[in-house]
């Protein structure tokens, strides 16, 4: 018998209304969407306990449904950068690739996306267009039909020029369940390449720093490189691509929903020397900026090395590395062992140093 899970919360309780709202604060504010501990008291304090089914509770990127004897994906996810050009990619294209490593999380083929676009007044046609053709080519690159659409228009001054929410139906083709809450101690995770590039990106591009750089953004879509690893590696137990909040809010977030500790070694993390210096210039931890074309895997002891060399023979996984293990020390924290010999806890940031970022 299914559970009724609508009786959690009931919708004519004011006074547990208060008490969740109390939680979250009294009015939204940008760091709710940051990806970090902002957003997950949010999304568990306001969305979850009136949403909440066996679907949605796992809290994956995707959703997996079984449907006459088949299990599909489905995603949604909304996009907002700015700007809407910066090197490496666009808004379009951004839009498509978050679309398909999430479905890529739950080891879905991408088949199907759904796009809605909001318009801010004023918007020069030739920009939309660019926006349009670069959706469009993603999708080929990666053979998703774009099947249904909405356009909106908002007066200027009200929105960021484009905004853009997707959501993409895919095939699972696994045996088992890929989820964050599936990590055990013993794993080793796995971060298939350089932190940082997409956030240190879009900050560049902003114009605020007068700062020249060749930093580009990692934008891609990872299905190739996660179908190779779960077709030879079946001790996979979790995929998570480390986009808003960066690679410290989805550490913590696996570490939470497995209830296990994670411990990384700093000096395995790659990054790239210029990334490094922008943040050092700036003041910003990498650990925390936003990657759109990288994704973590956390693998069995007996999978580990043949995922990582399967990662780094994949064209968008060269600079893979292990960066570290599950343990059961302390479940919930993810602990990093410095380059200077000391351990340091990786919390969530309760907000984003970098807003609309993806």
């Amino acid at each position: 018998m299914r559970r009724d899970y609508s009786e959690n919360v009931p919708l004519e309780n004011p006074k547990g209304h208060e008490e969740l709202i109390a939680n979250t604060g009294k009015v939204i504010t940008l760091m709710h969407g940051s990806g970090g501990l902002a957003t997950h008291n949010l999304v568990r304090d306001i969305f979850l306990p009136f949403f909440r089914n066996q679907w949605l509770e796992p809290l994956d990127d995707s959703a997996t449904i079984s449907f006459n004897g088949k299990r599909l994906a489905i995603t949604t996810d909304g996009f907002t950068v700015e700007p809407l050009f910066f090197p490496g990619g666009d808004i379009g294209s951004l839009a498509v690739h978050g679309t398909v490593n999430d479905l890529a999380t739950a080891g879905a083929r991408p088949l199907f996306i759904a796009a809605s676009f909001v318009l801010e007044e004023g918007l020069a046609m030739e920009d939309l267009q660019k926006i349009v053709i670069s959706f469009a080519r993603a999708c080929q690159e990666h053979s998703l039909s774009v099947v249904t659409g909405d356009t909106k228009v908002v007066p200027a001054g009200k929105g960021g020029g484009v905004y853009i929410a997707t959501t993409g139906v895919g095939i699972v083709e696994t045996d088992y369940v890929l989820s964050i809450s599936k990590a055990r101690p013993g794993d080793r995770v796995l971060l298939s390449g350089t932190i940082g590039d997409h956030g240190a990106a879009v900050l560049m591009a902003r114009g605020h720093l007068e700062l020249e750089s060749e930093i580009r953004s990692d934008s891609a879509g990872l299905w190739t490189l996660v179908e190779t690893v779960i077709k030879n590696c079946p001790h996979v137990h979790c995929l998570r691509d480390p986009t808003r909040g960066g690679l410290a809010a989805v550490l913590n977030e696996i570490a939470r929903a497995s209830q296990v500790s994670i411990r990384i070694r700093e000096e395995t993390i790659p990054i790239k020397t210029e990334v490094s210096a922008a943040c050092e210039i700036l003041g910003l931890d990498p650990l925390y900026l936003a990657c759109e074309g990288k994704m973590v895997f956390v693998a069995g002891p007996e999978d580990a090395e043949r995922a990582l060399q399967l990662i780094r023979s994949h064209p968008l996984g060269t600079d893979a590395a292990l960066i570290g293990e599950v343990t059961d020390e302390e479940p919930g924290l993810v602990l990093m062992e410095t380059t200077f010999g000391g351990l340091r806890q990786i919390d969530m940031l309760m907000g984003d140093p970098l807003p609309r970022i993806c």
